[in-house]
Order: structure tokens, then sequence, then C-alpha cells
């Protein structure tokens, strides 16, 4: 294996109080990396002697798979990856890259990139967001696919818990116009804090459809579209920069809504009980039970927040698509 020696960039980035190092073997990749660290609410910082907390290396090469132990047991991942583990570590592959989680105690990866190009565009990004997440799990920083937004009078926060398509961003939106404060459209982190889970916004813009109507007028948008390389080239801002609006660094939730599409023109609301709440958090999140080595600490933060939470089962209709609508149904 190639010896990662000069890397040709290195970075440091915080969050939450803990510090990464990022180093890159090549200038081209670089870039790149550099680009996608934008999209989230990690912060550009100078060393200035502090250790880092968790360290990325990303190698702009092919991967050597003779390296992958033959006796480690192998599945497929809910992102369409082949992860290949021994409990502490783990490989998780696609086509065109690679990423190495090293044991927790070591809060590291690697990833391989095999090619820069507009096919793999995508996957790179995939890979590069799950390896951050990954280490920063190993520093109790746990990733959920959610939205989170916070009622402008009471401060309580929700968050919006589903998969890619389900509406979280859409009806988040609606939210905004209705004068809410945001977290995230789509992935938060969370941290036990005191006894309490917090969530903290991840993801920096939103990405919507480009058939959603995110300003009254398209050119008050201005500068606030950001580059989204996606199939669906999505319409991506940030809702401060439009909206009277805050983007807020972390809040408490108070209320979990497990959204899916109902594809009729009513909405309904169903409370769940704390255990189906809990049983939900933990599908919404599979790497509580892929990644073993943190496990323990995953599963008891989404425990925790089902506990300190009410959960509501929203099978989402078109009334949502008012704010007004919206905030009756689902109060301040």
């Amino acid at each position: 294996m190639k010896v990662f020696d000069r890397p040709a960039s290195e970075y440091h980035y915080a969050v939450a109080g803990r510090l990464l190092f990022v180093t890159v073997s090549d200038s081209r990749l670089s870039q790149t990396v550099s680009q996608l660290f934008t999209r989230w609410s990690l912060d550009l910082k100078e060393a200035n002697g502090d250790e880092a907390h968790g360290r990325i290396r990303f190698l702009f090469e092919s991967f050597p798979f003779s390296v992958i132990p033959a006796d480690w047991s192998t599945f497929e991942t809910a992102e369409g990856g082949r992860c290949y583990t021994n409990g502490d570590s783990f490989y998780l592959v696609f086509p065109n890259t690679v990423v190495l989680v090293e044991p927790a105690e070591t809060r590291s990866a690697t990833v391989w990139i095999a090619a820069l190009n507009d096919s793999s565009d995508i996957e790179i990004a995939h890979l590069v967001s799950f390896a951050v997440c990954s280490v920063l799990r190993r520093c109790n920083l746990f990733e959920i696919h959610a939205a989170g937004v916070v009622a402008p009078d009471s401060g309580r926060t929700t968050l919006i818990v589903g998969p890619s398509g389900s509406g979280k961003s859409t009806l988040s939106l609606t939210l905004i116009k209705a004068g809410w404060n945001y977290l995230s459209d789509d992935e938060l982190l969370l941290e036990e804090v005191a006894g309490e889970v917090q969530a903290r916004g991840f993801r920096r813009f939103f990405a919507v459809s480009p058939s959603l109507r995110v300003a009254s007028n398209p050119s008050s948008l201005g500068n606030s579209i950001e580059p989204e390389r996606e199939a669906n080239r999505k319409t991506c801002f940030e809702p401060s920069t439009i909206y009277p609006v805050r983007a807020l660094t972390s809040s408490k939730p108070d209320r979990l809504l497990f959204l899916e599409l109902n594809r009729a023109n009513t909405s309904s609301l169903t409370e769940l009980s704390s255990i189906e709440s809990v049983s939900r958090l933990i599908r919404a999140c599979p790497w509580a039970t892929y990644d073993r080595a943190v496990a323990k600490n995953y599963l008891s933060v989404i425990s925790r927040l089902g506990r300190q939470t009410t959960a509501f089962e929203l099978k989402a209709g078109s009334d949502l698509l008012s704010p007004q609508y919206a905030l009756e149904m689902l109060g301040s």
C-alpha cells in the first residue's frame, strides 16, 4: 500500500468542539474535496497546535483490493455499496471509490478515489460525506437523515425524519415561509449534552425540486444558489439569504415527525409510542447497527432522543404545501 508522506493539501475543520485533520494526496482531488466540505457545517480553522480529534486522508489512486482480509464478513448496505468488516474496522466499497474506517480508538478514515469525472461525482460526494460521518461517530456525533425546524415563538424543535424523496425539504421550506428557523433540511448530527440530546445542522444548504417555488421572484435568489452536482439538478440555496429566518447551530428536539407521502389531498397525524419511535429511528439510522464499534453509544443517543420527544407519523398530503395549513396542523 502506498505510504502517504507528503500530502498536496492539509486542512483543519471544526464542528461541535471537535477538530478534524484532513489530508489530500493530489491537488486536483484537493479542489474537489474542499468544495464538498463547504456543503457541511464544518468551519475551516487554523490548527494553532491543537491536537485533532479525528483524521481523514484522501488518496487519488486505485484501491488495492488484495488488502481486504478474506475472512471478514461482508454485506450490502442501504446505500448500495458493499461493506467488509471484522467488527472494529470496515471497508465500504463502490465502483470508483473505497473508504476504510479504522478501529474506533484511532478516529480515522482513508478514502481512495480512482477517477474524477462527471459520472463519479455523485459517488464521490456520497463517500466523502460517509467518511466524515464515520469519523464524527467516533467523536460521539451521530448522523441522522432528517430535517430540523424551530418554531420562532416557542423555540420548540421538530425533527422531520424520512428517506430521500419523502418530502422533508418541501415541508421544511413550507414552515420556513411561515417564519420558522431551521437546522437543516436533510442531514443532522446528534449529540448527548448533559443528559439531553441536541441536534446540529450538518448540511448547510437546502436542495429542492426545481418545480418547487422557492421565492416569489426567481431573481431574488441572487447568488444563494450553490452548485449541486446531482442527476436531478436540484435547486440549492440557504433559506436565511432569502427569507427573514435564522439558521441555528443546534437545538434540543421536542418532537419527531416520521414523514410519508400519502399521494392524497388530505394529511393525517398519528401519535406514536416511544417504543415505536425508537424502532423507527433505528431504521432511519442504519449505521447505528452496521458500525458495531460505535453501536452502543449511537443506539444510546437514539434511545434517549426517542424518550425526550413526542413522536408522530405524518402522512403528508398536498394540503401541507400551504404554510397556513401546515401551521394549523403542526402548531408551534
